[in-house]
């Protein structure tokens, strides 16, 4: 009985065997540490990227020519949504808004296979998609609250509480024109808004061809969402934007101008 007992039993495990299945085991766990740290580092450097995009900068690329030769169709831009907060907006920065209703035309997106969208809000969520730039505008700022706007001068030059701006190293004029504006115009900007043109003067629907909308072609600073600094696209032409703040640098405060008249 002892011996067909024994002989039944499983064979007793030899210490090759127990450490085989050791470094198996220890393979296996170093693989799911592996794979839990990459997803670890996939999900911080999502939750990074959201967090740049929302509060920091953000990227988007220019679908007009309204801003030509400043800014080409189809460059890319960052833009600085956290500065301009702290500090303000200056006459000359180039910032990136919010259709203030009517400025752009209704649109509608043609229907994509749900494997594009999903992987266009993967990449927008992290900022290197902009899928919403047909949504926003760019221009330059002209004017800032209080601020009295009128164009033009006898030199066909637009004055900012009575004093000329020269625009000559931003602006594109169509030949034979001198005029900054085709049309003239005459505006105090109310508080908390802006008045905005575009640099390609003469192809631009911007403050000055929206005065019939809601918001009298103003920009309010809600709509804003920060300020344009870095061209990043393409690389021949990367490098920071030149918001000419020089060329504003003689303009008063709106006090200053009431108090001379």
């Amino acid at each position: 009985m002892t011996s067909e007992k024994t002989a039944s039993a499983d064979p007793a495990p030899s210490s090759g065997s127990r450490g085989e299945a050791a470094t198996i085991h220890r393979r296996r766990r170093g693989w799911v540490t592996f794979l839990r740290d990459v997803v670890v580092i996939i999900l911080i450097a999502v939750l990074v990227s959201f967090l740049v995009k929302t509060f920091l900068v953000r990227s988007f690329y220019i679908p007009s020519g309204s801003m030509e030769d400043t800014l080409h169709v189809d460059d890319r831009i960052l833009v600085d949504e956290i500065t301009p907060r702290f500090g303000g907006y200056g006459r000359g920065d180039i910032v990136v808004f919010r259709d203030p209703g009517g400025w752009l035309p209704p649109s509608a997106d043609p229907e994509r296979p749900p494997v594009v969208e999903a992987v266009e809000w993967v990449l927008a969520l992290v900022g290197l998609s902009a899928p919403d730039s047909d949504d926003h505008l760019v221009k330059r700022i002209i004017g800032l609250p209080g601020d009295h706007v009128v164009c033009c001068n006898t030199l066909g030059q637009v004055t900012v509480n009575g004093v000329a701006i020269d625009e000559t190293d931003y602006i594109k004029l169509p030949s034979g024109e001198s005029a900054a504006s085709g049309d003239p115009f005459d505006v105090i900007v109310p508080e908390e808004s802006l008045w905005v043109l575009g640099d390609n003067r003469y192809r631009s629907k911007d403050s000055r061809y929206n005065q019939d909308q809601p918001g009298e072609g103003f920009v309010p600073l809600e709509n804003v969402v920060g300020r344009a600094f870095l061209l990043t696209w393409p690389l021949d032409r990367f490098g920071m934007l030149d918001f000419h703040h020089d060329d504003f640098a003689g303009v008063p405060e709106p006090a200053q101008e009431e108090s001379a008249r």
